[in-house]
């Protein structure tokens, strides 16, 4: 949610940040309801100090043996009159509240506006596989190898989902693993949390209302906020943990990460090139979040991107890390960062990890601060995340640039501890 002070104060400075996502907002609206609400306010305190005044009376007046029945009248019409100004600042305040949730973060000033087309690689980490053979695709070399079982996913489940088998599973789980260990090494605390959510967790992450269709809940359409929702990601639930709280300043920053299956529509039709495991509505994922003071949140964002883009770079992995455009972030994101592995057969970069800071914008949702020492205040924390890593596009890298002319794969040597020090995939 944004701050209001920043639009009361520049408007113009702010729609015009906005823009630059894509949102093109009038705050000429909200504004007026901001001025009605406090001048409701103030009518509010006025009849009610003139009440107290009246209500002081009539002591007095019972003392002195002087009836007191129009002093009741008067605070009985005082109090509809109060009553009438409170609903009134109610509704406005509901308003407001819900025009500001409806809006999306305001990106950090060096980005810039557009979407996909503007964003900019700014590394790039090992070189092309070259191939002195055909070389196979993910799905081909899945299924030859008995890793992925497509076919009876899709019968199981519909399009959108496979089964992982035999070696597949435990390269699936090797994989969960050395990213598990990763984070352990680096002092990140590991969480398991629920993988169904109330609405509020939606909220608190800036994904609702806006994008409450894109999840799977768990019951009927009557009303959304008593429902569940499966998690589409580990960050939704994560960057609620503290919701409502006072946190006090010696915990941050706070370094946690989870692992859990995200559960995603994924709306719309699936091209062709995105076939077996690159889109799923069900996928692994390993989540990295931190709660950072405002001013350490640059170096928890560099921290981040440098852990998840590590991950790719020790898989022995060639990928890219791309700036994106302020329309290509998510609405609830400031700035992120995409590490893009290389899948041969596509001959494209596709998304493993996009590290993420909302500065404050989830805070004010949900409500998360801390105390500032210095000065005894609370104050908003600020919110990052990065997936560190999802599997269901690392394994088609991983297959797709370490395969053999044989039809074979090599296992990438941080692996194999997990495999029993196999090394290759027969």
């Amino acid at each position: 949610m944004l701050d209001l002070n920043l639009i009361r104060n520049d408007a113009q400075k702010v729609a015009d940040a906005l823009a630059k996502k894509g949102c093109i907002v009038d705050f000429s609206e909200l504004l007026s309801w901001d001025a009605e609400r406090k001048t409701s306010k103030q009518n509010v305190e006025s009849l009610k100090a003139q009440r107290n005044k009246v209500s002081a009376e009539i002591p007095k007046l019972k003392k002195a043996g002087q009836p007191v029945e129009h002093i009741f009248e008067e605070m009985r019409n005082l109090g509809e009159e109060i009553s009438l100004c409170d609903k009134k600042v109610a509704e406005l305040e509901e308003k407001i509240n819900d025009f500001l949730l409806r809006l999306p973060n305001i990106p950090d000033p060096d980005l810039v506006g557009g979407e996909k087309e503007n964003n900019v690689v700014i590394k790039m980490v090992g070189e092309k596989p070259n191939f002195d053979f055909k070389a196979k695709n993910h799905v081909d070399l899945c299924t030859s190898l008995g890793l992925i079982d497509y076919e009876r996913g899709v019968k199981l489940s519909g399009g959108g989902f496979w089964l992982y088998r035999g070696l597949g599973a435990r390269l699936e789980w090797a994989l969960l693993n050395f990213f598990i260990d990763e984070h352990l090494n680096d002092g990140y605390e590991f969480i398991l949390p629920p993988h169904q959510l109330g609405y509020n967790c939606g909220l608190g992450a800036g994904q609702f209302p806006k994008f409450s269709e894109e999840v799977y809940w768990l019951e009927g359409e009557e009303d959304r906020k008593k429902n569940r929702f499966m998690l589409p990601t580990a960050e939704t639930a994560l960057v609620n943990i503290y919701a409502g709280e006072i946190m006090d300043e010696s915990m941050l920053p706070l370094k946690v990460f989870a692992y859990t299956p995200c559960y995603r529509k994924e709306a719309g039709s699936y091209r062709s090139e995105e076939r077996g495991m690159i889109r799923g509505h069900q996928f692994n994922k390993v989540e990295m979040v931190q709660y950072a003071k405002p001013e350490e949140s640059m170096v928890a964002f560099e921290e981040l991107l440098n852990k998840a883009a590590s991950l790719v770079e020790k898989l022995g992995l060639h990928f890219r890390v791309s700036k994106l455009a302020a329309g290509d972030c998510s609405a609830s994101m400031a700035r992120t960062y995409d590490i893009e592995v290389w899948i041969p057969s596509m001959g494209i970069y596709k998304e493993v990890s996009s590290v993420s800071n909302a500065n404050d914008y989830q805070a004010r949702r949900n409500n998360t601060r801390y105390r500032d020492s210095k000065t005894g205040k609370p104050q908003y924390v600020h919110t990052l995340n990065g997936s560190g890593l999802a599997t269901s596009r690392v394994i088609p890298a991983i297959v797709e640039q370490y395969q053999n002319a044989d039809g074979s794969v090599t296992v990438p040597e941080v692996l194999r501890k997990y495999l029993g020090g196999l090394e290759v995939i027969k």
